[in-house]
Order: C-alpha cells, then sequence, then structure tokens
C-alpha cells in the first residue's frame, strides 16, 4: 500500500475499523455460500481480532498510529485535570517565553550576520591600551591619518571601510521650528559597493563622493527612514534636508534589509565621511569612526592583521614625537598600544559591548527559571504517575511494553510544552520589544530588528524539546519500571516517590536562591548607583545645543542668552561648550609650581558667569565668573584642590596645563566649588577646573533654569527665539538634565528591572512545587498522621513531622543556591557598582524570601494534616 494512503489511513481510523470488518464478514459469507459450516468457516478462518490487528497494521504505520492514539489519551488527561495542567502550561510558558524573548535579542545584538554579501569575511579592527592600575582598556576609535596608512597598506588584500558612531542628530526639511531627530552615519564612499549593498532608488555613493573634504553634500536614507518618515515617496531623489548650517541633497536610498552596521540602532540618513566638520579629517587626535575591514577571497585575517599591526606600530612611533610634553607613563602606555582584528559579521556596536555581558547574565538567570519549571511540572507529572500506578501496573499485564509507557507519558509532556511553547511564544513576542523600551534612553532610542524568523522558531522548538525531555522522561522512566505483581496488590513503595520529589525541590530552592541573590546584587547595584550625588540639580534643566556655520565670539553668545532670559517660564540662562554627563570631555595634565604632572588628567569644561548658580552648584570659596573676565583664571573643584594642592585653601594660588606639545598655560583660581558629575556615574569624582567662556565657539549650549515643571514645553520657544536672537545660530537638540543623568543608569535598570521580575517568577515557582510535594506528603501519610493523632499526638507534633523532612530539603538548596551564587558571582562582578557578594543585604534577601515562600507554601499542608478526623481515616483503611 503507499505511503501516503498508510497515512491518510491514521486519520480515517473508525473508516478502516468497518472496512476490515466488512471484509472479515465477506469472508465467512463466501465460506458459508460455497456450502461450508459457519462454525467450521470461523474456527478455520481463526481470531477476527488477531485479523484485524494484523489488516490494520499493514493499512498504516503502526508506531505513528500508537503516537496518535496516545496523543488522543494524552490530551484527555489534560482535559481531565485542567486546573493542574493549566498551572504546569503557565510554569513553563513563562520559562519558555523568556528564554526565546532573551534568545531574539542576543540573536539580534549578537549573532545575527548582517544583511550584507558574505559577511563572515567582515571584520573590526579594535586597540587595546593599559591603564595605570594594571587594566587593559578596549576601544575602536581610529583617526583619519591612520586610517589612510592601513588602506594603502592592505588595499591589494582587504577593503577599509570608515564608518563613524551613530549619532542622533537634529535635521529639518523645512523651518527650524520643525525640526526631528534622526539616527546619522558617516560612511566611506565605497562602503556600498564593498558590502553588496545596492539603491532601493536614486544610487548609493561611490568612491567619488569621498575624496574631497566638503565637496559632495550628498546623503543616502535607508529604507526604513524612507517608508517611514518619506512614505515611500518616488520624488524624494534631490529633496534637500538641513542639519545646523549643512544642506544636504538625498541622492538614493538603501536596500530594504540594510538598516546600518551598528546593531541596536537603525541608521536614517548616511553622509560620505568627507562631510565631517571640525577638520576631522585631517587631525591625529580626532577619533571619531570605526573601521570595517572586508577580506578578498582567499586571504587570511591572520595576514591582513599582522600587516595592520605593522602600519599601526609605526604610525605611533611617528605621532609621538608631536608630543614633547607627554608624561614618560603615557608615553609609554601610548607605545605599548596593540591592534587586534575581530570578527564582525554581526556588525560592531556599543551596545555589544554594553549589554552583551549583561544579556549573558540574563540567560543564565532565565535558564535557571526554567530549570525550576521544568522540575515543577516534573513533580506533577510523579504525583500524577503515582495516582496512575495501577493503569500502569495493568497495561504492563496485558501486554504493553516499556516503550510504549515512556512514549506515552512523553506524548503528556509534550502537549503540555507545545501549549506551553505556544503561550511562551506569544509572550515573547511582547516581552523582547518591552525590554528594549524599557532600556532605550528617551533621547537616543534602541533600535534591533527582532524577526520571527526561522533562527526564532527553530530555537523555540529546540527549547520545547528540552523540557519536554527534561520534566517528562524522569516520571516516564519511573512510570514504564512499575511492577504490576506489587503495584496491584498496593504494595508500591511511596518513599521512593517522595524521595524524587523532594530533590526536584531541592533543585527548585537551589536554583530560586541563586536567582534571588544575583537579583539582590542587581537591585542594590541600580539602587547605589542611582543615588549618587551629582552635585548639582538637574530638576527644571534643559540643555539647548546651538550651532554657527563659523566660530562665533562669546559676546553674540552672550546676547542671545541675554534674550532667551527674556522667555516666560525661563529663571536664568548660562553657557557651556556641552552639558555634564553627556560623555563629552577635555581633559589635560596639570602642574603645579612646574613640577611635572602626575599621570592623573583632569577634566576642563568652558562656563559663562552665572553657570554655577544656574546648575546650583555650590560656591564653597572666592568668587564666581564675571562678565569681563580675564582669560587666565579658573574655578576649580573639591577634588582638584585636594589632588593639586594638598588643600582648600586655594583661592590665588596658580597652576599650569601641561600641553603634550610642549607649552604650558598658567591660570589663576578665583574659586573653589563643591564637586560635581563632570562625565560619568561610574567613576569616581574626578578633579575638573572651569574656565571662563570667552573664545570664539561654532558649537555650545545654553542652560536654561525653567520654572516649569515639564521644561520640554519649553522646546519650541527655544528653537524659535535662538535664530530670532542671532541670525548666525540655529537650535539643534534639546534634552532635558535629568533624561542626560538617567541615560547613565540604563544598563542598571534593564538589570535590576528583568533581574527582580525573574527572582519573583522563581519564587512562585519554587512555592507551587513546595506545595505540591508537601500536600503530596499529607495524602500518602494520612493513615500515620490520623493513629499518631488517635493516640494524642498534639498539631504542633503533627506539623514538625509535616515539615520537617522538607524544611531539611530546602535549607540544603538554599546553602547549594548560595554555593553556586558565590561561585558564579566574579563573572558578572564588573556589572556591579559598590555591591559585594558577601554584603548582609546581599545575603537576606534571599534567605528571608525562600522562607517566607516555604512557611507560605507550607501553612497550607499543615493545615490540611491537623484536620485530619481519624476516626474517618481508619475507618476508611
Amino acid at each position: 500500500m503507499p505511503l501516503w494512503s498508510r497515512i491518510a489511513n491514521l486519520f480515517r481510523a473508525e473508516r478502516l475499523t468497518r472496512e476490515i470488518d466488512e471484509e472479515i464478514e465477506a469472508h465467512m459469507a463466501e465460506a458459508v455460500a460455497e456450502g461450508r459450516d459457519p462454525a467450521d468457516a470461523r474456527r478455520a478462518f481463526g481470531s477476527p481480532l488477531r485479523h484485524r490487528e494484523e489488516s490494520r497494521d499493514i493499512r498504516l504505520i503502526p508506531w505513528l498510529d500508537s503516537l496518535r492514539a496516545d496523543a488522543v489519551f494524552g490530551w484527555r488527561q489534560l482535559m481531565k485535570h485542567k486546573v493542574t495542567s493549566a498551572a504546569a502550561v503557565l510554569s513553563l510558558a513563562l520559562g519558555i517565553g523568556a528564554s526565546t524573548a532573551a534568545f531574539r535579542l542576543i540573536d539580534s545584538l549578537l549573532l545575527r550576520p548582517l544583511p550584507v554579501s558574505d559577511p563572515h569575511r567582515l571584520y573590526a579592527i579594535s586597540i587595546e591600551r593599559r591603564v595605570p592600575d594594571g587594566r587593559a582598556l578596549t576601544y575602536d576609535g581610529c583617526s583619519y591619518p591612520l586610517f589612510r596608512q592601513m588602506r594603502a597598506a592592505v588595499k591589494d588584500r582587504a577593503d577599509l571601510i570608515a564608518v563613524s558612531y551613530a549619532d542622533r542628530i537634529d535635521l529639518t526639511y523645512k523651518s527650524d521650528l520643525e525640526a526631528e531627530r534622526a539616527y546619522r552615519q558617516y560612511v566611506s564612499g565605497w562602503m556600498f559597493s564593498s558590502l553588496g549593498v545596492r539603491p532601493a532608488l536614486g544610487r548609493v555613493f561611490t568612491e567619488n563622493d569621498d575624496v574631497t573634504p566638503g565637496a559632495h553634500p550628498y546623503a543616502v536614507v535607508s529604507y526604513d527612514y524612507w517608508t517611514r518618515r518619506l512614505g515611500q515617496d518616488p520624488k524624494v531623489i534631490g529633496r534637500t534636508f538641513r542639519t545646523g548650517v549643512e544642506l544636504y541633497e538625498i541622492v538614493g536610498v538603501a536596500q530594504k534589509t540594510f538598516t546600518g552596521t551598528e546593531p541596536g540602532f537603525v541608521t536614517d540618513i548616511f553622509l560620505p565621511t568627507m562631510m565631517v566638520k571640525n577638520n576631522g579629517i585631517a587631525r591625529s587626535d580626532y577619533q571619531w569612526f570605526r573601521t570595517l575591514v572586508k577580506l578578498k577571497p582567499g586571504v587570511t585575517a591572520a595576514a591582513v592583521g599582522a600587516r595592520l599591526k605593522a602600519v599601526f606600530r609605526g604610525y605611533l612611533q611617528e605621532t609621538v614625537k608631536l608630543f614633547p610634553g607627554m608624561p614618560r607613563q603615557e608615553f609609554d602606555e601610548y607605545l605599548n598600544r596593540t591592534m587586534w582584528l575581530n570578527p564582525a559579521s554581526a556588525g560592531v556596536s556599543g551596545m555589544q559591548r554594553d549589554y552583551g555581558r549583561s544579556l549573558a547574565a540574563l540567560c543564565v538567570l532565565v535558564a535557571m527559571v526554567l530549570l525550576i519549571a521544568c522540575a515543577n511540572v516534573a513533580n506533577l507529572m510523579t504525583a500524577r504517575g503515582a495516582a496512575r500506578a495501577r493503569e500502569m501496573a495493568l497495561r504492563v499485564s496485558i501486554g504493553a511494553g516499556r516503550g510504549r509507557l515512556v512514549q506515552l507519558v512523553l506524548v503528556e509532556c509534550a502537549w503540555l510544552a507545545m501549549l506551553a511553547g505556544a503561550a511562551g511564544g506569544l509572550f515573547a513576542a511582547w516581552a523582547a520589544p518591552f525590554v528594549i523600551g524599557a532600556i532605550s534612553p528617551p533621547d537616543s532610542p534602541i533600535r534591533l530588528i527582532l524577526p520571527a524568523d526561522w533562527r526564532v522558531l527553530a530555537f523555540g522548538l529546540a527549547v520545547a524539546l528540552g523540557v519536554t525531555l527534561l520534566f517528562g522522561l524522569p516520571p516516564a522512566l519511573r512510570a514504564s519500571a512499575v511492577k504490576p505483581s506489587s503495584t496491584l496488590k498496593g504494595g508500591d513503595d511511596p518513599h521512593a516517590r517522595r524521595r524524587l520529589m523532594r530533590a526536584l525541590i531541592g533543585i527548585q530552592v537551589a536554583f530560586c536562591f541563586f536567582v534571588l541573590f544575583v537579583a539582590g546584587l542587581f537591585a542594590a547595584s541600580f539602587g547605589r548607583l542611582s543615588h549618587q550625588p551629582l552635585g548639582f540639580s538637574a530638576d527644571g534643566l534643559l540643555a539647548v545645543e546651538a550651532m554657527a556655520a563659523q566660530p562665533q565670539p562669546a559676546a553674540l553668545w552672550r546676547q542671545t542668552a541675554e534674550h532667551l532670559r527674556s522667555i516666560r517660564g525661563v529663571e536664568d540662562v548660562a553657557l557651556c561648550e556641552w552639558p555634564l554627563m553627556t560623555g563629552e570631555s577635555w581633559n589635560g595634565f596639570i602642574s603645579v609650581d612646574g613640577a611635572p604632572p602626575p599621570d592623573l588628567a583632569s577634566y576642563f569644561l568652558n562656563v559663562s558667569a552665572g553657570w554655577r548658580g544656574v546648575m546650583k552648584i555650590a560656591l564653597l570659596a572666592g568668587r564666581d565668573f564675571r562678565g569681563n573676565e580675564p582669560s587666565a583664571v579658573a574655578i576649580v573643584n573639591q577634588a582638584f584642590a585636594r589632588q593639586y594642592l594638598g588643600t582648600e585653601n586655594v583661592v590665588g594660588r596658580p597652576f599650569d596645563i601641561a600641553s603634550n606639545e610642549g607649552p604650558r598655560y598658567r591660570y589663576q583660581i578665583v574659586g573653589l566649588v563643591a564637586n560635581a558629575r563632570y562625565r560619568d556615574m561610574r567613576e569616581p569624582l574626578q578633579p575638573v577646573a572651569y574656565f571662563p567662556f570667552l573664545r570664539d565657539f561654532a558649537r555650545a549650549n545654553f542652560m536654561v533654569r525653567t520654572s516649569d515643571r515639564d521644561p520640554l514645553s519649553l522646546a519650541n520657544a527655544m528653537r524659535r527665539e535662538v535664530p530670532r536672537a542671532r541670525p548666525e545660530f540655529h537650535a539643534g537638540s534639546i534634552r532635558t538634565q535629568v533624561t542626560l543623568v538617567r541615560a547613565q543608569t540604563v544598563r542598571e535598570r534593564m538589570l535590576a528591572m528583568l533581574a527582580l521580575f525573574f527572582a519573583g517568577v522563581a519564587v512562585v515557582l519554587a512555592g507551587v512545587g513546595l506545595y505540591g510535594v508537601l500536600d503530596y506528603s499529607v495524602l500518602q501519610r494520612r493513615r500515620e498522621i490520623g493513629i499518631r493523632m488517635a493516640i494524642g499526638a498534639p498539631a504542633a507534633d503533627i506539623a514538625r513531622r509535616v515539615t520537617a523532612d522538607i524544611f531539611s530539603i530546602v535549607l540544603a538548596g538554599a546553602l547549594a543556591g548560595l554555593a553556586l551564587g558565590m561561585a558564579s558571582v566574579r563573572y558578572v562582578e564588573t556589572l556591579f557598582y559598590h555591591v559585594k557578594a558577601t554584603d548582609p543585604g546581599a545575603l537576606a534577601l534571599p534567605t528571608l524570601t525562600i522562607v517566607a515562600a516555604a512557611l507560605a507554601a507550607g501553612l497550607p499542608a499543615v493545615m490540611r494534616a491537623v484536620r485530619i478526623d481519624p476516626a474517618a481515616v481508619l475507618r476508611a483503611e
């Protein structure tokens, strides 16, 4: 019989049985018609049942038919116990859904190849340097002069591509009042052809578009931006937009699948590298882009890497001569830098560095939650197997093999896993974008491509299969090993099942304690970081970036600030080069009394008179800047005074800035202010010197102190009034200082939020599992408890006997979880901020939570035990 017909017969079993019966009856009727006695004919024919089964085996696939029958029976078993089945499905759904969501994030950020030609031949350059404390720091920024030398050295073996960091800019297609934000990347003109990216409309850049600085103000937009912002307008080619004072013409739309080379951000607009301002093409100290290396066919990464390292070594030795004033230790550190060539098939992104380890830690927590769910369901299946022991014994008695019993239980478990997988898939579809939204700073939203393709489907199926075996195989093997004679006589050993269930409880508690322990460390880390003193007041503070085509005198900047003070809702306005806490910095080395500068660099910032008052930084000694301030004065913070002068009585003292180029610039201290965070929440408070805002600037920020509860309500007024005050200026990005501060704790907030969520799920699952075991224990020991109560045992003794064994297992599991946590925490300690695993709070949180969960889970079982009626139990026996 054809295979397809045998498969089709599986789904019409009743009709097949009817046809076989009709065929058997036809044979009997034929024998009777030939004159044979009906009884003799039946005896000669043999057992109709045997012939029916043999015929069925020929007309369908026996093992597939048994699988179908077990699937039907398993579904009926689930429907028979709807509450417990729903609890099992919910437990597994949380574990599977969380696992799939974590995989989607990791796959999108770290694993998924870029949609370019031959991504496996794509590499990225990184540079490692040693800081004074011996730590190795890695960065991937490169200067264009070095890029040119490296490209020329390997042009016969690889294509080098410059790709700037994706940054969010303000642009407008009409007036400044209609400004919008978009992600921009400067890229080499040959990037698109090297990566095999074709245009969807118009054209992409060529090498001729990236030869002369400032000569080709062209832009290529991504397909996503063309669709989302420009409505797939076919007339977009030739359209212009302005960013700051620069005008660009759109010449093409990139192919649909290409959204840039930086996972975590979808690039909206690509510009040629030669359009970078501030002399970024010529400066050797301006490291503003990453370098991608596309190997040519047949070329190895080792060969290209060796040649690039040689060029890099020569470049360091040549450029260090330009800095005769560099301290010896910094000189040695500069020359000892090392270049590496790293695989970059998935692109290169700061998010990969910032969140890679965080996602790995979360994956461990998710795996623990999944294992707790599996142990929970395994306990449920073990308890259900105890209730079905007689059924299994009867099946063995009538000839069922061990493999068939294993299949019967595994199919039922597969139903649970399939239902949980479907529910978990819905949870993952919601959870992954939710996590992205939770960690995404408002000013720089993160966008990860999260397609539900075959990769996600394959992972989900693998997880569903894995959990089926994890929670289904032990109960299945135990059920298949049943001894009919012992079980049917009631002699099956209940202690063996209790030992298995208690072992699973111990595993659950250990994993739960581990998740709680790590979650507590993440939560404490976030709490300590977010409550770090800033040294200034961020509430009601608005940072308004302004730009000009050419550097403008400080007097014009001050006139604009004076105009902005007249806007309703504005309390005060001051000027600075950039706001605090943006990550931007200017630093240098300080010399006092002509001594050699120490290795510690200080931060510098140009600010106007009144900036300290707008920021609400306390003045401790001396005075603030004045409007007609001479240039050679400075205000320093407490950390600066202690580091270089050893006292806070520093007003009137001079210091020098020791330039690497050789000359020194002397300043006199006129004021001392309190410490304020400059660049980062995580680093210690650094020495900072503030200088008067006197030079000509093409870009600066107005710090606006507002009386409005929502400072951004003044954004449109700022965009309108900045060019009205001085037509040379254009308003750029407008951000609240609170947003800048909150962006510093995004990673810690994500870790704390998700870890606490998983910890809550783990506690619930462990509590449910503990309750199930205690309830099963009371059920199995009803006769013993009844006898004890009949001879006068008090309720307290019954409660102690019911819970003593389980609570000892909980204690053992907690100790195992603590040991696991202590052994594992060193792998993620870099994610913590001023938190140690031995802190009392880190140990108290999981301990108290486990104890509370155990008491809550044990109380119903204890109440059930002490309410047993001895007379009713003994009468039933």
